[in-house]
């Protein structure tokens, strides 16, 4: 019966620091300790953390963090997300200091050298499915593709206590697709925020007709002279270029990572908790743990 699965709760440790972050530096304030060590991604983070804790009540908790920006994505393509600035100077030492906070809770902090957080979700979200619901909280459209049976997908909205649901049942009719064709979308469409171009000339809206009438990019290839001219023609000329956009495109479910739920109950020493948050001055955050 349902009641009985655990529900555990993947957190996409860097779209929320990064959300946090800018949420409340475009005032220009960096919330910064009596030492001058800024605070505002780790207080809004925890902001973000604490409400959906509150909310979705999680059994078990995990926090997923990418390792650097080389990854085996960088070394197949290496135009991937150069298009990204180097983060702000008073986010860099946010970077450490946030996964010092979720120690605090007595979460585990989930990440892996060549791979992405979203490759660690995947990994942990399929290793868990099947017997418990799982709940991937993220700002990030990419991770839809996970969505499946026992995954649901909380995409983060605008400001706190705003979330979009995606889950297997009810995506097609949202979306216009199932969540694993995604993959096989932004190989022909490309991916703007992640620098990579998919086929050039072909954008969203006929890559999705394509995808909704063939399936996937291997039946389209198959069907290759029966498209109209123009879209053949694109697509043969970028054939390396549409392989390669859809490898970058896809998460990683297969990685050798693993987190033992018994380290991911969700429960925390509420001494230790506000012993940091006062240590980093973030008084505020101590209601929040009451």
């Amino acid at each position: 019966m349902n009641e009985e699965k655990n529900t555990i709760m993947l957190v996409d440790g860097m779209a929320l620091l990064f959300r946090g972050f800018f949420a409340t530096a475009f005032r220009g304030n960096f919330m910064k300790t009596s030492k001058g060590l800024p605070t505002n991604g780790v207080y809004q983070f925890m902001r973000y953390f604490l409400d959906a804790a509150e909310k979705f009540s999680p059994s078990h908790v995990i926090c997923c963090w990418d390792m650097g920006s080389k990854t085996f994505r960088t070394e197949l393509y290496k135009e991937y997300k150069a298009n990204r600035s180097e983060p702000p100077e008073e986010l860099i030492p946010q970077f450490e200091l946030i996964k010092n906070v979720v120690d605090a809770f007595d979460i585990p902090n989930i990440g892996l050298e060549n791979y992405e957080a979203d490759d660690c979700i995947g990994t942990l979200a399929r290793q868990n499915s099947s017997d418990n619901d799982v709940l991937i909280l993220t700002g990030d459209q990419d991770i839809l593709q996970l969505v499946d049976d026992g995954i649901r997908v909380a995409i983060m909205r605008k400001g706190i206590g705003n979330y979009e649901i995606f889950e297997k049942e009810t995506f097609a009719g949202r979306k216009g697709l199932q969540p694993e064709q995604i993959v096989d979308l932004k190989g022909l469409m490309g991916d703007s925020s992640d620098n990579y171009p998919g086929v050039k000339g072909i954008g969203e809206k006929t890559a999705l007709k394509l995808i909704q009438e063939h399936g996937s990019i291997d039946q389209i290839l198959e069907n290759l002279d029966k498209l109209p001219n123009g879209v053949q023609t694109k697509i043969r000329d970028d054939r390396d270029m549409l392989e390669l956009s859809r490898q970058l495109a896809e998460i990683k479910c297969d990685l050798s990572v693993s987190c033992s739920l018994d380290n991911a109950v969700w429960q925390y020493d509420k001494k230790i908790v506000e012993s940091k948050f006062q240590e980093l001055e973030l008084n505020n955050l101590v209601k929040l743990v009451n």
